[in-house]
Order: C-alpha cells, then sequence, then structure tokens
C-alpha cells in the first residue's frame, strides 16, 4: 500500500521551533513528527511513500537517509513553490498512477502534523467497501473551517465558523457540519480529475466532484484520539498525553 505525506508547510504556528527546521523534524517526545506518521503508516501495511518537502527541504532529505527511510520506499516530492494540499497531491501522481496492479489501489494522505489512533485499515476497508472516490476522517467538534455531510455521508458543502453561511456544492435537506482531521483515502481515478493548477486546496477539487456526484465520504473517527500539532500548546499536550499513556507511542 502507498500513502503521500504532508509536510511542505511553513510552520508558521510552530514558531520558533521551526526557525531553524521543517516541521516534520519537529519532536514529540524525542522523535519527530515525520518518524511518527510514517511508523504509523507502516503499523498498517503501507510500505512506498511520498513526502512533500519545501522548507529545509534539504534536512529532511538527509534526515530520511540517516533513518533509512525507515524501513521503507520513501521518494521525496520538491515544491519550489508550495502548492497546497491539492497542487502537492497532483504534482505527485505519477507515483500513485502506473501500470502495475497497486496504481489501482486506494492510497492514503497524511498530514505530518495529525497525532491519532484512528484505525486506518478500518477506513481504507469502509473506502474500499463503497467504492468511493475519497473518504474523509471527520469528528464532531470545534473548528474553525467545517465540511458539511448529508444523511448519507456524502459530502455535500463547507461552513466557516459556527454561524457561517453554509455554501452546498449538492442539494441536501439535512446536513451535518464535521471537522476535518487531515487524513484521506483516496482512490487513483481521483488524480485524472483534478483540472485544478497551480497551487489549490484539495477541498476545492472535493467539492466540485461531489457538485458532479462522485462519491467523497465521511469516516466518522469521534471515538479515536486525535490532535492537532502544529501549534506549541498543541505539542506539549501530546507529549504529555504520550507520558500518561493516554496514546501509545
Amino acid at each position: 500500500m502507498k500513502a503521500m505525506v504532508l509536510a511542505a508547510g511553513l510552520g508558521t504556528r510552530l514558531r520558533p521551533l521551526t526557525d531553524n527546521r521543517p516541521k516534520a523534524l519537529v519532536e514529540v517526545n524525542g522523535r519527530t513528527l515525520l518518524e511518527i506518521t510514517l511508523s504509523r503508516l507502516r503499523t498498517f501495511g503501507v510500505r512506498e511513500a511520498i513526502v512533500n518537502v519545501h522548507h529545509f527541504a534539504d534536512m529532511v532529505v538527509a534526515y530520511l537517509k540517516a533513518n533509512d527511510n525507515f524501513g521503507m520506499h520513501i521518494e521525496v516530492s520538491r515544491e519550489e513553490d508550495l502548492l497546497d494540499t491539492g497542487g502537492g497531491l497532483k504534482k505527485t501522481a505519477h507515483f500513485f498512477v502506473g501500470n502495475s496492479i497497486q496504481s489501482e489501489q486506494a492510497f492514503i494522505v497524511h498530514n505530518v502534523d495529525v497525532l491519532s489512533t484512528i484505525d486506518l485499515g478500518r477506513m481504507v476497508k469502509d473506502h474500499s467497501e463503497n467504492q468511493a472516490l475519497a473518504t474523509l476522517a471527520v469528528q464532531d467538534r470545534r473548528t474553525s473551517r467545517y465540511l458539511l455531510f448529508g444523511d448519507q455521508r456524502q459530502l455535500c458543502g463547507r461552513r466557516s465558523g459556527s454561524d457561517g453561511e453554509p455554501e452546498l456544492a449538492r442539494p441536501a435537506e439535512q446536513f451535518q457540519a464535521l471537522a476535518f482531521s487531515g487524513i484521506h483515502v483516496i482512490s487513483p481515478r481521483l488524480l485524472a480529475m483534478l483540472t485544478e493548477v497551480g497551487a489549490f486546496s484539495i477541498i476545492t477539487s472535493y467539492l466540485r466532484l461531489a457538485a458532479q456526484g462522485e462519491q467523497i465520504l465521511a469516516f466518522r473517527s469521534d471515538e479515536y484520539y486525535w490532535r492537532d500539532l502544529g501549534r506549541a500548546e498543541n505539542l506539549a499536550q501530546a507529549a504529555q498525553d504520550l507520558k500518561d499513556k493516554v496514546i501509545a507511542q
């Protein structure tokens, strides 16, 4: 199984920790965010991964080499200009689309600054059983930007904050506003459907494709631990959670 780790961000919310290193190499209890993410992916059968890089890119390349790619086949996608999630994924399409049987298998996209216990195996199985184009791990929690899902778990829109006006991509009599967790399972056929160019959010593509009737589904992950590690205070809390064995290291 293959995966992409999104690690090209500037990590501005983690300054000054990212003044002299990329976000991916910030540590929690002696382990980098990149190591933690790759270890999680490997646990669920991922053996090949591509990591996008930008800020202090050479440090990430050297770190992977020094650690023998953590026993995986890993490629690096350098972004001279930041491409956002959609543009970054589109740039790596060659890694997921080819002549092998693996080119037909779903792959995982995982933010490097996310720590969770979400069952990726269960998520991949759900994606496959429903023949989805993309499956997004979501939770019922507060966020500044919500995705809206109808009663069949279909993506139907988005909303800014709790009081923002819903922006619907497809009709829905009822919908639930949920927070995206930065983890996707994607079918390779989606890559040919990314008609946006340059830097763009994958959410923009998801909404466009949802409007065309494609299966963009929610995977409810409320029962699992999840934390955004993009802020220093969240790093500290994650370190304490690991120390207290709230989440296994």
